[in-house]
């Protein structure tokens, strides 16, 4: 859980969490993958294809979400996920580009991304919009 940027994983958030996936589920831009063990989700992560005018009309792959339950770390696991974004995902959905953001205090995630051949290309930036549902901004 990320739960520096406020997601505790608290029942109470259930129904934001719900409301999220309902999005998620209802644009066919989006695309979930979760990697199961003996019947246990495991690992998940979230792909968003993006048309856009850059780089000769380029379509983005953004990787969001990726998650790998802590006592599977080191497995595998993230890496098989990853791979086959490269070499499955991206190939069916046209994308020209993968990319993927994480949070600057993840260093881990840095390595682990490093190591399958990303680099560290670009600055981010966010602006917190306050929710029209009255939550807390999103991060």
């Amino acid at each position: 859980m990320s739960v520096a940027r406020g997601d505790a994983g608290s029942s109470a958030d259930r129904d934001a969490y719900a409301l999220g996936l309902a999005g998620i589920d209802a644009d066919p831009r989006n695309t979930q993958l979760v990697a199961e063990r003996d019947g246990d989700v495991v690992a998940m992560l979230q792909l968003t294809a993006i048309p856009g005018l850059a780089r000769r009309g380029a379509t983005r792959l953004q990787v969001e979400a990726v998650r790998v339950r802590e006592d599977v770390r080191s497995a595998g696991i993230g890496s098989a996920l990853m791979r086959w974004v490269a070499d499955a995902a991206a190939p069916a959905l046209g994308a020209d580009l993968i990319q993927l953001t994480s949070d600057n205090a993840r260093h881990d995630a840095h390595r682990f991304y490093e190591r399958l051949g990303y680099a560290q290309s670009h600055t981010g930036f966010k602006l917190p919009v306050e929710s029209a549902r009255g939550t807390r901004p999103r991060r």
